[in-house]
């Protein structure tokens, strides 16, 4: 990556930025699974403003997949984003 680029998101940065990039290129979901949540946990910080809203997993799963260059898949950060807010108790109503 040129440092040259602009980055994806201002919030999150370029070194999280260049952290995806790097998960990407990981050849394994068990290898990826740890780094993907510390990268969410970064997301999660820097967009609080996501943590109250129903397409939370879809909104991070998309950034984590542009600041990885399309290399993550969105459906593994989705289901990542689900296991994290059940582990602390936040369970999206049912309507």
């Amino acid at each position: 990556m040129n440092h040259q680029e602009k980055m994806i998101d201002r919030q999150v940065g370029r070194n999280a930025e260049l952290f995806a990039h790097k998960i990407g290129s990981m050849p394994t979901k068990a290898e990826r699974y740890g780094y993907i949540r510390i990268l969410v946990a970064i997301i999660e910080q820097a967009h609080s403003e996501w943590n109250q809203t129903p397409q939370k997993p879809d909104q991070v799963a998309h950034l984590v997949h542009r600041l990885s260059r399309g290399e993550v898949d969105k459906d593994e950060v989705k289901e990542i984003v689900r296991l994290r807010d059940e582990e602390r108790g936040y369970v999206p109503k049912k309507n």
